[in-house]
């Protein structure tokens, strides 16, 4: 008999006792049970890489979400609006994202992956404003491909400015 066909008849005739399977035991992050590990990247920066949070805030599609320890697995689409990060100590962050991607997994994991994402603070309400204005009057003129541009436009408009001082 060859070497390799004993070799493969004598690993399927051990049994794993306990004691060889105790390091084999698949676990999740080692995150502490009231944080979220929380990523944000966008295309050219990452945010936040793996940062402890305690809640996260999210514009999805589907509606508002709310993002607590131990939270379901699921993934969701995201629309333009604002996310509002609540850190350690209750400072919150929020950032403005013109829409992406947000996954929760097993284990109080979220990563958000967004095109653009700007602090709320950067933004002025006077300017927004302004906007606003000029794209609803393209909303109604112009050719077919300027209204819709003019459309998605007043969108996230209409988002930054609901959260805009």
């Amino acid at each position: 008999m060859s070497a390799l066909r004993l070799a493969t008849r004598s690993v399927l005739r051990s049994k794993p006792t306990a004691a060889s399977l105790r390091g084999c035991v698949r676990t999740y992050a080692d995150v502490p049970a009231d944080k979220i590990r929380l990523s944000l990247t966008l295309p050219h920066q990452t945010i936040y890489n793996s940062a402890d949070v305690v809640q996260v805030n999210l514009p999805a599609v589907t509606g508002d979400l709310g993002v607590l320890a131990s939270h379901v697995p699921t993934i969701e689409q995201l629309r333009p609006g604002v996310i509002d990060i609540v850190e350690d100590g209750g400072a919150t962050k929020q950032f403005f994202i013109s829409g992406g991607f947000a996954t929760v997994q097993p284990g109080s994991l979220l990563s958000i992956n967004a095109i653009e994402a700007y602090p709320v603070e950067d933004f002025s309400a006077e300017a927004i404003r302004t906007q606003l204005a000029e794209a609803q009057k393209n909303s109604t003129s112009g050719s077919e491909i300027d209204q819709v541009e003019a459309k998605i436009e007043l969108e996230v408009l209409e988002a930054l400015s609901a959260v805009a001082k």
